[in-house]
């Protein structure tokens, strides 16, 4: 002990001898800071974190709002029963602006590279980010955004129309960017991209994809902003504008488990402590006979017998004091165990676009043939196989109705963020059942407030927000929904 003591004395005593002869600046300056990183290296940190906290949104937001999933039991004021408050979103807001830092930093260097796949991966990257910011609160700062290294420290909110059509424009333009001949140098989680060129189309379809998606968000807005006009350039020039074409080519996390690609949630026990699944969703599946229901929940049981009961969830919201005479299905863990695939975008959900797009007559081709392949293939994408009989159950069957759509594409984006949500406040669909015990007057809520400390830290742009928008609350609806 004592010659640790005195080899720890000995080294604290060089420290002092050797501070003492460096500079102030230098004993100020962060040594670990990388000062010039290479383009490549700051890819990967932002799809795996952002990835896995969109995985995370799903979970613990989208699931319970969507009466996927919700806390049991728990009479309790919980985001199923449509309770929010200003902490809300804090999460999303937080932790997209310091990945949005990055993919701005992943911007500049790929300019100075002069790189354009990496250029034109940061332009799809800041759409995806953005995109998902603005679609959950509305106005949110943009243009300013990011750069408090240029000394902007209370940037302004911008208005959602603006960013979308910057958004958009950025995407057009990033299309037009990949080079399908030159790999990436480093690491890329979503398409090896590092390792082949396919990964690089990949990137591409990927770009027109999230236009597609983006530009059906926006569909009200038709006429204010080019929207038809510009979903039918993209799908009327698959050679120019190529979208997802089979599954391989959906956005995909895939999560090791070795360190340091580790699944979003460290314990699978914690995903299922205190839970159960919703009971629309499990109906609705099991309506369908659909051959997922093992693979994402467990059965129920009887509670006097503890025999199971077949697949029975909880009614999201139940009213008061509601007594239940079974324990209700729960969320599988292996939903949270490595090896595990994040879905970030997926060709299933390109399909059901397509089916709403031609649906509604703005494009051609046959809206079935959409609607069935988006069915088919996310039953795949999670490794299923589609029963030969699958379409002649009356539940599942095409009859021509935007309903019948919406009500499989929400199925479809099972743990894909908050995409559920959004789709619900553009269409009204599905039609959730108001079980008895929803707050808001049950009104689904249609956007969060903006965090508290940005009202604080930055109050004169906060109050110009709230002014344009016309409140602050769950209530306010943003541009492209009113």
């Amino acid at each position: 002990m004592k010659r640790t003591i005195i080899y720890l004395t000995f080294t604290a005593s060089l420290l002092i001898i050797n501070s003492c002869e460096r500079s102030f600046e230098e004993i100020n300056t962060d040594t670990s800071k990388i000062i010039n990183p290479s383009v490549g290296s700051l890819l990967a940190p932002v799809q795996y974190e952002m990835g896995s906290y969109s995985y995370n949104r799903a979970n613990d937001y989208t699931f319970d709002v969507m009466q996927t999933a919700l806390d049991f039991p728990n009479e309790g004021n919980t985001y199923s029963r449509y309770y929010l408050t200003e902490g809300s979103g804090s999460g999303l807001w937080n932790t997209s602006y310091r990945w949005l830092k990055q993919v701005n930093d992943l911007r500049k260097y790929a300019e100075k590279e002069q790189n354009n796949n990496y250029l034109a991966i940061s332009m799809v990257l800041n759409a995806w980010i953005y995109a998902n910011l603005t679609d959950s609160f509305g106005d949110i700062p943009f243009s300013e955004a990011v750069k408090i290294d240029e000394g902007i420290t209370t940037p302004k909110f911008d208005k959602q129309k603006d960013i979308y059509i910057k958004l958009l424009n950025d995407l057009k333009e990033a299309n037009s960017l990949f080079d399908t001949t030159k790999t990436l140098t480093e690491t890329d989680l979503f398409y090896n991209a590092n390792g082949n060129t396919a990964g690089i189309l990949s990137w591409k379809k990927f770009c027109n994809s999230l236009s597609l998606r983006l530009l059906t968000r926006i569909l009200k807005r038709n006429g204010e902003v080019n929207v038809n006009e510009r979903i039918q350039e993209i799908v009327n020039d698959p050679t120019t504008y190529p979208l997802f074409q089979s599954n391989e080519d959906s956005a995909v996390l895939a999560l090791s488990g070795v360190s340091p690609y580790l699944p979003p949630i460290a314990r699978p026990q914690d995903f299922t402590s205190y839970r159960a699944a919703g009971e629309f969703f499990v109906e609705t599946m099991k309506n369908n006979n659909d051959p997922r229901m093992s693979l994402f929940f467990t059965q129920a049981k009887d509670l006097v017998t503890n025999q199971n009961i077949g697949y029975k969830g909880a009614p999201s919201g139940y009213a008061l004091g509601t007594s239940f005479t079974y324990q209700p299905s729960n969320m599988n863990q292996n939903l949270a165990k490595a090896p595990l695939k994040v879905l970030i975008m997926t060709y299933s959900e390109v399909q059901f676009i397509l089916a709403e797009l031609a649906y509604r007559g703005i494009i051609g081709g046959s809206a079935q043939t959409y609607y069935e392949t988006g069915v088919k293939k996310i039953i795949e994408q999670w490794g299923s196989t589609v029963p030969a009989d699958y379409f002649a159950n009356p539940n599942v069957a095409y009859n021509n109705t935007l309903e019948r759509i919406m009500l499989q594409k929400y199925i479809s984006l099972f743990f894909v963020d908050q995409q559920q949500w959004y789709e619900f406040r553009r269409t009204g669909f599905p039609v959730l059942p108001d079980n008895g015990g929803l707050l808001n007057n049950a009104q689904m809520p249609v956007r969060f407030m903006y965090p508290t400390t940005t009202k604080v830290m930055n109050t004169a742009n906060y109050n110009a927000a709230v002014q344009s928008m016309g409140g602050d609350n769950i209530n306010i609806k943003m541009w492209w929904n009113q």
